[in-house]
């Protein structure tokens, strides 16, 4: 007969010990209680046991093959992130686009000691600026929130113009997204303000955080910064030689969220497999560069329920970042009906499409296909781009087909009104486009993209086949956990009652887990992971 491990012995209280598989999935559904791992003396099998009390040297009770301790959501990430960002949880909702993270989102997530980001892509700087000053008013005296610097290599001069706004405004927190290489804008977003305190260590005006989806792309941010452009820097006077030196001394960013299969831009990875590589990467670079300042990883993409909450913690993450599920939250600034179209969304309900901001280049963002023919109309002026020359060389029928059901006016209509809004925005482009048709072609394609996000946004009535909606599979999983509880009221949807929900559930399924890697049969039927309001 197998042996009691500890030599204990659990004695019950007010509550019974655990056999049952229902009994078993009712206990570990309170990870905030120590839990005793229990083996029935008369028939071997393994159970649970809370609250009582544990003795040794007698022969009564249940045996004890363990005890867990309590289990609380503010624990499963990395501690270091909580005190670093002004935070009690591990947990960021992430920028999604367009200001669809808005200053509303922002304020909640803040105002629950969690972390927000802006979604800055895509905004006017005049937007961005009203933005980011009600941001820095309300949450005077917070450091736990953010904004979103969004990679602009068609437009340089713009990432240079977010990155003034954000030193302006003194903005805490940075993410930096869709990034393939280092840019003078992003290198001077985390190295301007840089100083030593009274020990010797750097100070950061600035974290830096920056979302990847491969190594290489990652191990740039967790380096110092590249010697050349610090010093086109320190020689443009956009950071000081003191700032410059001490750069070389720290990783040019303090978080790195690793995005696995997610809403917009994607490489469709699974996050089991590029999680665990920027994990080494960092030991390997840690060791490399001698730093003394810890790179927090955490780990974003696919992640709707607390399942898949608890995976990415388990894999190591020190902080999880979620996304296309918090369109549906009360704060995001998406129309109702762009919101009714995600409700109904299942796992297979996206698709990739034409990304409005790397046209030219062939990337594509993942969105959502249930309901919109955005996806197979986006892929119809990419195909066109690709073909043609210019707007002139564009067959007639297919001309018409684009001006009749995508730009429902004539190609020299939409350039006309493409063209007044490159005036405003950056009028190199207008200028570039006068003497290249390809490039004007280009812009006025554009120009649709950008427009079928601002419709779904404003809920733009006789547009709904066009919304363009950034969307990950992660909308199917959250549907299905939300199914039947009191989330799938639209009106209980909070930002931050998301937040709380998944966490508790994933503090419950790595409770689960425990427990079954005791031997203990918990069963899926029956858990329930939380999902309510508090």
């Amino acid at each position: 007969m197998e042996r009691a491990v500890t030599g204990l012995r659990w004695h019950p209280g007010d509550a019974s010990p655990a056999y049952l598989p229902m009994e078993i999935a009712a206990a570990a559904r309170s990870p905030r209680s120590t839990a005793h791992v229990l083996r029935r003396s008369i028939d071997g099998a393994r159970g649970l046991g809370t609250g009582g009390h544990v003795a040794a040297g007698d022969h009564d009770g249940h045996e004890v093959l363990g005890t867990l301790p309590p289990l609380f959501p503010e624990w499963l990430g990395d501690p270091g992130f909580a005190a670093a960002h002004d935070v009690r949880f591990p947990y960021i909702a992430g920028e999604m686009a367009n200001g669809i993270a808005g200053t509303r989102l922002v304020i909640a997530m803040a105002r629950a000691d969690m972390l927000g980001f802006l979604g800055a892509g895509g905004m006017s700087l005049p937007a961005l600026e009203r933005a980011v000053a009600e941001l820095s008013n309300t949450l005077a005296g917070r450091t736990n929130w953010g904004v979103n610097l969004l990679h602009a290599p068609n437009e340089p001069g713009h990432e240079d113009r977010v990155v003034d706004l954000l030193q302006q405004y003194r903005v805490p927190k940075v993410s930096a997204s869709a990034f393939m290489d280092l840019t003078p804008a992003v290198v001077r977003c985390a190295v301007a303000g840089l100083s030593l305190d009274g020990s010797g260590a750097v100070l950061r005006r600035t974290h830096l955080f920056a979302k990847v989806s491969r190594p290489e792309v990652a191990e740039k941010f967790m380096s110092p910064a590249p010697a050349d452009l610090l010093r086109l820097l320190v020689e443009q006077g956009a950071v000081t030689a003191d700032e410059a030196r001490l750069a070389e001394r720290v990783p040019l960013a303090t978080d790195i969220t690793v995005e696995g299969d997610s809403g917009g831009h994607t490489d469709n990875r699974p996050l089991t497999v590029v999680l665990p590589a920027v994990l080494a990467l960092r030991e390997n670079l840690a060791r490399r560069h001698g730093h003394q300042e810890r790179i927090r990883v955490g780990a974003a993409g696919g992640l709707g329920d607390p399942a898949g909450v608890a995976a990415a913690f388990a894999c190591g993450a020190d902080y999880v970042v979620t996304g296309t599920i918090n369109q549906l939250s009360v704060e995001a600034e998406l129309s109702q009906p762009a919101k009714d179209l995600l409700a109904g969304a299942d796992l297979a309900d996206v698709a990739m499409a034409p990304a409005g901001d790397m046209f030219e280049y062939g990337v594509k963002v993942q969105v959502l296909r249930r309901g919109t023919l955005y996806p197979t109309r986006a892929a119809l002026l990419y195909d066109a781009y690709r073909a043609h020359e210019n707007l002139e060389a564009l067959p007639a029928e297919l001309r018409a087909r684009i001006e009749r059901e995508l730009l429902r006016c004539s190609v020299d209509e939409a350039w006309e009104q493409t063209r007044a809004f490159w005036q405003d925005r950056d009028a190199g482009q207008v200028a570039r486009a006068q003497t290249d048709g390809r490039h004007r072609m280009a812009l006025v394609f554009r120009s649709y993209l950008g427009r079928a996000v601002r419709w779904a946004i404003d809920g733009e009535p006789g547009r709904e086949a066009d919304y363009q909606v950034w969307c990950g599979p992660a909308i199917g999983a959250f549907n299905r956990w939300i199914a039947g509880s009191p989330l799938a009221d639209p009106a209980n949807r909070t930002v931050a009652h998301i937040a709380l929900n998944l966490l508790e559930g994933a503090a419950v399924a790595t409770r689960a887990q425990q427990l079954r890697s005791y031997g203990i049969p918990v069963p899926r039927t029956g858990l329930h992971l939380p999902c309510h309001i508090s």
